[in-house]
């Protein structure tokens, strides 16, 4: 490889980085939307896998596999939906595309965020299983329960992103708690889905965090016996939000 194509990739790869070091310091000045992606978790997990559930650790286990899907929807639900909507009606957006840097760049750094949060939520979570929930999982079940949680970030983004690309800075927030709030409980995250009456039983495949569920439960020994499914409906959900996203920021920037 000579220098004159070596260096071009290496300025590109620079611009990834420095776009997403940049996404990580605008975050942490805005601590009030950050704490609650990785508090409102941990605290539920204590509330319903170590209070609620006494010394039941299959309940604990179960918690665990739940609050982990939960936990992972909303950075790319609000860090897409809030982020993009804001610097949208900013006119960043329009003002990256003039510059000459890679267009996925602005992107990449916002899903790098996100992913950067589902793997601190993950550390919370297991910490908390471990030293107060009594949870013991093969190594195995660990990291398939990262990997399932890695994953379910991503259709999550999209969704985020169609929000970003459609809401008002105002509207948008309103807008991406309607979809979590209603969905977490729809998918079976807060109560389980056979609890539920079956009507709310037969519609919870059209929800991609019902999917996530079952891949994160599968993970931890509780959820179906293949996670192709699950997975495959997670990376068409994504698919087809982002494609929607992508053109409707195109329209209007």
């Amino acid at each position: 490889m000579n220098t004159a194509t070596a260096m071009p990739v290496a300025r590109s790869v620079g611009i990834y980085l420095r776009d997403a070091r940049y996404e990580f310091l605008r975050t942490l000045r805005m601590p009030a939307a950050a704490v609650p992606m990785l508090v409102f978790p941990a605290l539920f997990y204590l509330l319903f896998g170590v209070v609620f559930a006494g010394h039941n650790a299959h309940q604990a286990v179960y918690v665990l596999g739940s609050m982990g899907a939960f936990g992972v929807m909303s950075p790319g639900l609000f860090g897409f939906g809030i982020g993009v909507a804001v610097d949208r009606e900013r006119g960043l957006l329009m003002f990256k595309r003039a510059l000459p840097v890679p267009p996925a760049a602005y992107l990449a750094a916002k899903m790098a965020m996100a992913l950067l949060f589902a793997l601190l939520i993950f550390v919370i979570l297991a910490l908390l299983a471990v030293t107060l929930g009594g949870v013991r999982l093969a190594a195995l079940q660990w990291l398939g329960l990262l990997g399932a949680m890695l994953l379910g970030v991503l259709p999550f983004c999209a969704i985020g992103l169609l929000i970003g690309s459609r809401a008002s800075a105002q509207a948008a927030p309103a807008i991406a708690n309607l979809v979590f709030l209603p969905m977490s409980f729809l998918s079976g995250l807060w109560v389980p889905i056979s609890a539920m009456p079956h009507l709310l039983q037969q519609a919870a495949p059209l929800w991609p965090a019902w999917y996530l569920g079952e891949l994160c439960l599968r993970a931890v020994g509780m959820g179906p016996a293949s996670p192709g499914p699950a997975i495959v409906a997670l990376l068409a959900f994504t698919a087809v939000f982002f494609v929607l996203a992508v053109r409707r920021l195109r329209r209007s920037g």
